[in-house]
């Protein structure tokens, strides 16, 4: 399918940080994607909670999984939008490559450590990730990613560090947190593409581990539409099986009202360019506002019901304790960590990239090789 006349093209990139000798059988976009996958960081995302800590089961989603999972639904919708697959598929593969150890509840522990220096966003550490910590290449740190797929990790982002970007990439990735610009078709894609595979996945996952119950879960408008055509159209269907098909029916109709939302959108701005699409005021690929309303009703559902389970708020506290723990450590003997990490300039900033590239279970033997005590 042809590229709409508002998707990025490779051939008219912004280009790279450090120049290159293009590729003779690969576009900038695909040779961006390859070089995720061909990463350090990335194999370590097999590792990286998402809900469930890595130990907790082998069939619970890491970040590995869920990257795979964003790609594939924003490619599904690229296709059809008329966008740039190959975009949308490096970005998604690429937007959790700075994530901590033990999910979310380690970012906030981290954050909460470097506090007085300078904090920590794990969507910057993404970028900080392909720009400056993975080591691959002679003539540059980093994997050299094009602007636009550098632009789709950046989601989110303080003004303060948007500031600090600008100081040293001008009119870079960190512009348009300043001048309120908006990213590519293909950034904005990926990012509700990663909210559709979250709320789907927890669902799963969180039926799989107990924690979750059909019953509960029919209580949230979103699923029990589609629970409940499932039981009419198959009155025996019951257990895993009842689950997986409403799951995908739910992924399905998130799916096909983010496309048709979006075309109206896109018709109603009138955009027929990239131009047109970072200037204009609102984001374009959009869900329609009742499908917005029931996402945000799931994502409140799963938050009180899944996230804060005291089990899961127990294990995820001695995650917390993990990285406090070894925080400490490193700050106190910056030796037990690799020269790569205490040569980085300011030594606490050294220990936040070394812990952020841990996975679960590295973090847990570290803690209780340095400390002697073992929480999990």
């Amino acid at each position: 399918m042809p590229l709409a006349p508002y998707a990025c093209d490779a051939a008219r990139t912004r280009g790279r940080r450090h120049a290159e000798t293009p590729a003779p059988t690969r576009s900038d976009y695909q040779r961006d994607r390859d070089r995720v996958v061909h990463s350090t960081a990335f194999r370590r995302l097999v590792y990286k909670t998402q809900v469930f800590l890595n130990h907790e089961g082998d069939l619970f989603r890491t970040r590995l999984t869920h990257s795979l999972e964003v790609a594939q639904l924003g490619r599904s919708i690229a296709r059809t939008l008329g966008l740039n697959e190959d975009l949308v598929e490096a970005i998604a593969l690429a937007h959790d490559l700075g994530h901590t150890p033990f999910g979310h509840a380690g970012q906030d522990a981290l954050h909460e450590c470097m506090a007085e220096f300078g904090g920590f966003e794990h969507n910057l550490q993404s970028l900080r990730v392909v720009d400056e910590l993975e080591q691959r290449y002679p003539d540059y740190d980093g994997l050299n990613l094009s602007f636009e797929t550098r632009e789709g990790i950046l989601k989110h982002c303080s003004r303060t560090n948007a500031i600090k970007l600008e100081m040293t990439e001008p009119n870079g990735v960190g512009r348009r947190f300043l001048d309120g610009s908006q990213p590519s078709l293909e950034a904005q894609l990926c990012n509700l593409a990663d909210s559709i595979a979250y709320n789907a996945h927890d669902v799963d996952d969180g039926v799989r581990s107990g924690l979750l119950s059909l019953e509960q879960l029919d209580e949230v408008e979103l699923f029990s539409l589609h629970s409940q055509a499932v039981r009419r159209e198959y009155p025996a269907l019951q257990g895993r099986r009842l689950l997986f098909e409403a799951i995908r029916r739910m992924l399905s109709a998130q799916v096909y009202d983010v496309i048709e939302a979006s075309r109206v959108s896109l018709l109603a701005a009138g955009v027929d360019s990239v131009a047109d699409v970072r200037s204009n005021a609102q984001r374009l690929v959009c869900f329609s506002e009742p499908m917005r309303e029931a996402g945000s009703a799931l994502k409140r559902f799963l938050f009180a019901n899944l996230y804060r389970h005291p089990q899961v708020v127990d294990t995820t506290a001695m995650g917390k304790q993990v990285v406090r723990e070894l925080f400490e450590v490193y700050r106190n003997d910056p030796s037990g960590m690799p020269i790569d990490f205490t040569s980085t300039g300011r030594a606490e900033r050294g220990i936040a990239d070394y812990i952020a590239g841990m996975t679960d279970r590295f973090a847990i033997r570290e803690h209780e090789r340095l400390t002697g005590r073992t929480l999990f």
